[in-house]
């Protein structure tokens, strides 16, 4: 239900289950926790990048197992997945979304779990849950993140589609690439983000993670630790300094 590779220091995770939309069941949940274990542990990868095999990015959660589980058994897949998303933030890679197709509900959850996200202008994105009854079980307070609370309680409260170009505008996705041109698009993106020294990016995601918990002012520790764990990070301010001297 996972393929997941890496080379020059990028590695590429793709959800692989195209006939359902790369739909979340419980099933992909699991395969997803595993694959986490794995990049986690990647030390060599400085980005990972996320996305869906076929017609979807991933289209939310998969109605039909939801239709079938009771009450604690939703309740604890939507933990299991609200942990993921989390798993998936606290990576020390920078992580990229490629978005092509749906990213509706827990599949757009998914991609606001990740640093970046780019999308091909036939992306389309959205939280329709409300319009079906219930609200999203994760993910609320990240979307106020990214887009700000005017727009995440228009995406919330119509349960509208947005097209790639307005999710552009509103700030839900960061780059809209020509669908034939997104896996190359993304690709220069994460080997031109795996220049920068892996420290030193780990860093910056834990100052922004500290101050989206409410701690802020851990920016100094962050350069500290980074300079402290990171002798390529040494050896290129001593290159600058040599040719600005």
């Amino acid at each position: 239900m996972i393929e997941l590779a890496a080379r020059d220091g990028v590695a590429r995770l793709t959800l692989c289950r195209p006939e359902a939309l790369n739909a979340l069941d419980r099933a992909l949940t699991g395969a997803l926790e595993q694959a986490l274990e794995r990049v986690a542990a990647m030390d060599d990868v400085t980005v990972l990048v996320v996305a869906g095999r076929g017609r979807a990015f991933c289209a939310g959660n998969d109605l039909k197992e939801m239709a079938a589980l009771a009450p604690e058994e939703a309740e604890a897949l939507a933990g299991r997945q609200a942990a993921l998303m989390a798993r998936f933030a606290a990576l020390p890679q920078v992580t990229i979304a490629a978005i092509d197709g749906a990213a509706l509900g827990g599949g757009l959850m998914l991609a606001l779990a990740q640093d970046l996200r780019v999308a091909s202008d036939r992306a389309r994105l959205g939280l329709p849950e409300v319009t079906l009854g219930f609200t999203p079980a994760y993910g609320i307070a990240r979307l106020l993140d990214v887009v700000g609370g005017g727009h995440a309680r228009d995406l919330l409260l119509t349960g509208r589609t947005l097209h790639a170009s307005e999710a552009l505008r509103m700030g839900l996705v960061n780059r809209v690439v020509a669908p034939p041109t997104l896996e190359a698009s993304v690709a220069a993106l994460a080997a031109d983000v795996a220049r920068a020294p892996r420290g030193g990016l780990a860093a910056a995601k834990a100052a922004v993670a500290a101050i989206r918990a409410g701690t802020p002012g851990r920016e100094a520790q962050a350069f500290a630790a980074a300079l402290g764990t990171s002798p390529a990070a040494r050896e290129r301010i001593a290159a600058f300094a040599r040719r600005r001297g």
